[in-house]
């Protein structure tokens, strides 16, 4: 498997990935009907999220210990949970009006009241927000370069990476 011939897939789902995030976040009346109630989805997404994470530590504490066979399965359960995670992310957001930081009586509509009483914690809210949308978009594409200079046993490039 050569390295270029995966590199425009990959790039392609990096793109694709946050575009329609994006869309069904900012389009208003987009919005599907799956059959069943998606309101608890946060809760599910915080528990694969946190599953991940310690996986995540698990496959570094492997590879330091060098357990490789330990490592790659941590790491191909915790690539499974994100995708599970962003199958259903997806699958929210597509079912889901846009929540608002401080929206109170969730009207969607943020007053001027709503506003004060969410104070400056609205401006910690917002960073932590960028900051997190940014970074999920570099994540795609590193993890999907990672894997895959893992799978063609390239591991000095996917040591550089991970």
């Amino acid at each position: 498997m050569k390295e270029k011939n995966l590199t425009v897939p990959i790039l392609v789902v990096s793109i694709a990935i946050p575009l329609a995030v994006a869309f069904l976040i900012l389009v208003p009346g987009v919005k599907i009907n799956v059959g069943f109630n998606t309101r608890s989805l946060p809760l599910f997404h915080a528990i694969l999220n946190s599953s991940t994470g310690i996986l995540l530590l698990a496959s570094l504490y492997f590879i330091k210990n060098g357990r490789i066979k330990a490592h790659r399965a941590a790491n191909l359960t915790a690539v499974t949970l994100s995708t599970i995670f962003l199958v259903s992310y997806i699958v929210y957001h597509a079912t889901n009006p846009s929540v608002r930081y401080g929206d109170l009586d969730h009207d969607g509509i943020l007053s001027a009241s709503e506003k004060l009483q969410a104070g400056n914690l609205r401006y910690v809210y917002y960073f932590i927000l960028s900051s997190h949308i940014i970074l999920s978009g570099v994540i795609v594409p590193l993890v999907l370069f990672t894997l895959m200079r893992a799978f063609q046993e390239k591991f000095d490039k996917h040591r550089k990476l991970a």
